[in-house]
């Protein structure tokens, strides 16, 4: 099958709401059109007793984030839509729509994407087993590449997600967790999927093993700094802009980046009182830590966090400027640093 042109064919709407990749997505308009016109055509392979569940999770109004990094990693010139990206982008997309689904779940969310969680809409328990079927889906996906290797590289990715959301669900209500528990499981169940999404669009595309090394870093590295800024998404966002159900994080007993500064600068009482928070033993006080959080400079620490980890990002890729990729891969960090400083405009 030869590649399409992104000027040929009657492309699906890309939403223009406005998020963290907002910039990326003009020019990756056709692209992710030819994605959810894929996507949407992956439910006749649903059962039909189920095809309205699946349809409500595969959805085109996210962000589609990893998929962008498949076609960004891999990418030639601005008309041509490589099929084999279109599928590796399927895959990446349908793996983290699961784990939304399991995510939400797990916190008891009410809203993600402007609307009710699959959770809210069908119950937990039809919840947990379609997003099962969607990661099941992502595997059919992988295996339909003339090479084993995409379908190895995403089950283990799978895997990995797995483990660190395992690890983070045994750990809730823990205050025994240290920052470095908290960054392996960040990047076992986030930056993991950035990662491979990196690698898989620079293999596909004939990339040279150093450069597809380097994005899998850049990867890694977006993909970390990404959940910190989700995390701070939690205490700092707004619902309404977000369209997710804020503040889950300290009511489910998830000890985050922002939690850990502000039991470092919390006084001694304090920290006890939040230690109570965290483990359940008294309702969350949102507001109250929020404030804190704006008294200790939580922000900003962790706002510095996020920029060391974009820093490293930059720098995976700066040894190859001329590489069609990098300009584009590099401008996702400027992104999310603009991202950083609207949450607090």
């Amino acid at each position: 099958m030869p590649p399409r042109t992104a000027k040929s064919g009657n492309f699906l709407h890309v939403s223009a709401k406005k998020h963290p990749f907002s910039g990326v997505f003009d020019l990756l308009r056709s692209h992710l059109a030819e994605l959810d016109g894929f996507l949407k055509l992956q439910l006749t392979a649903f059962e039909p007793e189920i095809r309205d569940l699946a349809s409500y999770c595969i959805d085109t109004s996210g962000k589609r984030i990893r998929p962008a990094l498949v076609f960004l990693s891999g990418w030639q010139d601005p008309d041509t839509i490589q099929p084999e990206l279109v599928r590796a982008a399927a895959v990446v997309e349908l793996i983290h729509l699961a784990t939304l689904v399991h995510d939400d779940i797990m916190d008891d969310a009410d809203l993600r994407r402007s609307r009710r969680t699959a959770a809210r809409e069908y119950g937990s328990a039809a919840a947990v087993l379609v997003g099962d079927a969607l990661f099941a889906h992502a595997l059919n996906l992988a295996t339909q590449f003339p090479t084993t290797e995409v379908c190895a590289a995403v089950s283990e990715s799978t895997r990995r997600v797995c483990a660190g959301e395992i690890t983070q669900t045994l750990r809730r209500g823990s205050t025994t967790l240290t920052r470095a528990d908290y960054n392996r499981i960040i990047e076992l169940k986030t930056a993991e999927l950035f990662r491979v999404s990196c690698f898989l669009g620079a293999r596909l595309s004939g990339s040279e093993p150093a450069y597809t090394e380097a994005v899998s870093r850049f990867g890694r590295h977006l993909g970390i700094a990404y959940q910190i800024y989700d995390d701070l998404v939690d205490f700092f966002g707004e619902e309404k802009r977000t369209g997710k159900t804020l503040g889950t994080d300290l009511i489910s007993g998830k000890l985050t980046l922002p939690l850990f500064v502000l039991m470092e600068r919390l006084p001694k009482a304090e920290q006890e009182g939040l230690a109570l928070e965290i483990n359940g033993t008294r309702p969350a006080q949102l507001t109250h830590r929020l404030e804190q959080m704006n008294e200790f400079g939580v922000f900003r620490a962790v706002a510095d966090a996020v920029d060391l980890e974009l820093n490293e990002a930059e720098d995976a890729v700066a040894a190859w400027p001329t590489v069609a990729a990098t300009p584009h891969l590099r401008s996702l960090a400027g992104l999310l640093r603009a991202q950083i400083a609207a949450l607090r405009a």
